[in-house]
């Protein structure tokens, strides 16, 4: 072991057992449902002086079509522009009053409004979230002007090497399945939509039934409950409809190549990988973390610091509710694109011929749960974290859950679900002169 590495494997065992997260939760979680279907999660943690609000939907790219592609994020964008008694600017104002923010956005799995503010303020916090959630005004004025943004946005994607790699091998992994377009949309499917496209969207998943609602900080659950109860209690029960049934594109070898202009040479890898409530989840998630890792990953210090081969190395498996993503990426030099392909391809093969070794694999598990818990530290993750993954039905009980389960990955996993997904593989190329 280099002493560079025993410095980084030190760091991150430090990291891990210094988290808090990783052990017991400094706050229990209550779980309430109202009569019309809206479920409630609360998380007590009175040693922060903030409170954090997420209120997450079953609505996202999965609930999309060709036709309305970014339908999710367009109308997340409009609910906190505007109400029937508040002007986006005042929304804004509001927040900030309270010593905090809200933003919403959508994604693949889930639709979400986040708002924190400073603890003794989390009654009027509350009611803001419930305002922008139960009575936006999708004003037409602000719908063009935020249709324009968005179509800037998702042109923007086009002329950058990365985005175009990324976005290519989605298209090419995904075939009609909605995960294959970023949740921002398609320029085609946004310049169609209009208020009442975006109004329909919003009858159909702002329902009771397909909503969750998380609360942490400094709060006493039974007056938290009161208060939901007071503002969304009136809501018409109601269920969303379901995801999309397409299936992902057949796995076959694949290579697309993209002649962008820019300073470097984006080299992505992908296939097909299991979803979150798989078994291999815990062992696919090691996988990435040993590979890509930061400066601890395969590619890393194998093509950045050994070979000179690369600028930038990660390897990307997101947390998906339906069949997801493997993805690896190299960032390289348009002159080292052909040596940097090869040392990617190789180890490919070697993650699959080779399991790590006992400390690639301490390194791997403290890296990826060290991260993990330094992203659970905010009553603003905390919620989303709730939120969401109650949404997604694996309960907020799933955290700790997937904790044990990496802690419990061996070498042998690492290279079994290697084999299993990395045998075939999808290749997107994207920078200057590709061709």
């Amino acid at each position: 072991m280099t002493r560079r590495r025993a410095s980084l494997l030190l760091s991150l065992a430090f990291l891990v057992l210094a988290c808090p997260a990783l052990a017991a939760e400094p706050g229990a979680v209550t779980r309430a449902k109202l009569s019309n279907g809206l479920t409630v999660l609360v998380r007590e943690n009175p040693t922060s002086a903030v409170v954090a609000v997420a209120l997450a939907a079953k609505m996202g790219t999965r609930w999309e079509t060709p036709e309305t592609a970014g339908i999710s994020n367009f109308l997340q964008l409009m609910v906190v522009r505007g109400t029937a008694s508040r002007s986006g600017t005042q929304i804004v104002e509001d927040a900030e009053r309270l010593g905090g923010r809200i933003d919403a956005r959508g994604d693949q799995d889930w639709s979400a409004i986040e708002a924190a503010a400073l603890a003794r303020n989390w009654i009027p916090l509350l009611e803001l979230v419930a305002d922008v959630s139960l009575h936006p005004s999708i004003a037409e004025g602000v719908v063009e002007g935020v249709k324009q943004f968005l179509i800037r946005q998702v042109r923007n994607r086009g002329d950058q090497p990365y985005p175009v790699a990324f976005d290519t091998l989605m298209q090419s992994l995904f075939g009609p399945h909605p995960y294959s377009w970023h949740p921002l949309g398609r320029k085609e499917s946004l310049e169609r939509l209009d208020r009442a496209a975006l109004l329909a969207h919003y009858r159909r998943h702002y329902v009771p039934g397909g909503m969750v609602l998380a609360v942490s900080g400094q709060v006493s659950t039974p007056a938290v409950l009161r208060q939901v109860e007071r503002l969304f209690g009136a809501m018409p029960a109601g269920q969303p409809p379901a995801a999309t049934a397409a299936r992902p594109s057949a796995m076959v070898a694949s290579r697309s190549l993209s002649n962008v202009p820019g300073a470097q040479t984006q080299i992505l890898v992908g296939a097909l990988a299991p979803p979150m409530t798989h078994p291999d989840y815990p062992a696919v998630k090691v996988l990435s973390s040993v590979l890509g890792g930061g400066m601890a990953g395969r590619f890393f210090s194998e093509i950045r610091d050994k070979q000179a081969l690369a600028y930038s190395t990660a390897a990307l498996y997101p947390t998906l509710a339906d069949t997801g993503s493997f993805v690896t990426q190299l960032g390289t030099g348009p002159e080292n694109l052909s040596r940097a392909q090869a040392s990617l391809k190789k180890e490919l093969e070697r993650i699959r011929e080779e399991p790590p070794s006992a400390d690639e694999l301490r390194v791997a598990k403290a890296y990826l749960l060290g991260n993990f818990a330094m992203d659970r530290r905010t009553n603003e993750r905390q919620a989303w974290y709730l939120a969401t993954y109650e949404l997604a039905g694996v309960g907020h009980e799933f955290l700790d859950r997937y904790v044990a389960a990496v802690r419990a990955v061996t070498p042998a996993d690492v290279q079994r679900v290697a084999r299993t997904y990395l045998g075939t593989v999808r290749e997107s190329v994207a920078g200057p002169g590709v061709r």
